[in-house]
């Protein structure tokens, strides 16, 4: 699977504007996750889990950073995340499924906060390159 032109060009268009805010904006898709899902807080026991909390903006920072660098870098995706999926296989063991629920996470955030910019092409796109980024990051599990 892979992304078409248009589909790049979409995933890029959002990335200038997320990184002014990428910490609020991840920290945000974070409390989402843990309150829309609990169980995804057994993998977050050593986080204050408190809405707005320095570890959740912290967190949330990298998360989005790393789509960010991702997006910049689509035509590598496997070479430019292959640490985090080390990190994500062998030492956090995080349960692949979850992946899917933080995609969702942060499309909801997007479309919240960029409702102009979040067409349904560009959601398309973003779905579509965040099961990409999902599949490198649990690729190294098998």
């Amino acid at each position: 699977m892979s992304l078409s032109a248009s589909e790049k060009a979409a995933v890029l268009s959002l990335v200038g504007k997320i990184a002014s805010q990428a910490s609020d904006l991840g920290a945000e898709a974070l409390t989402r996750l843990l309150l829309s899902f609990p169980q995804t807080k057994t993998y977050f026991t050593h986080f204050d889990q408190t809405p707005g909390s320095a570890d959740l903006q912290t967190h949330g920072g990298k998360i989005m950073n790393a789509l960010a660098g991702a997006a910049h870098h689509l035509d590598d995706l496997a070479g430019n995340l292959s640490t985090l999926s080390d990190l994500h296989a062998y030492n956090l063991r995080v349960d692949p499924g979850n992946f899917a629920l933080l995609n969702h996470t942060i499309q909801v955030v997007l479309a919240s906060h960029f409702p102009g910019d979040f067409t349904p092409e560009v959601q398309a796109a973003w779905d579509k390159f965040l099961a990409i980024v999902s599949a490198v990051l649990t690729s190294k599990y098998r």
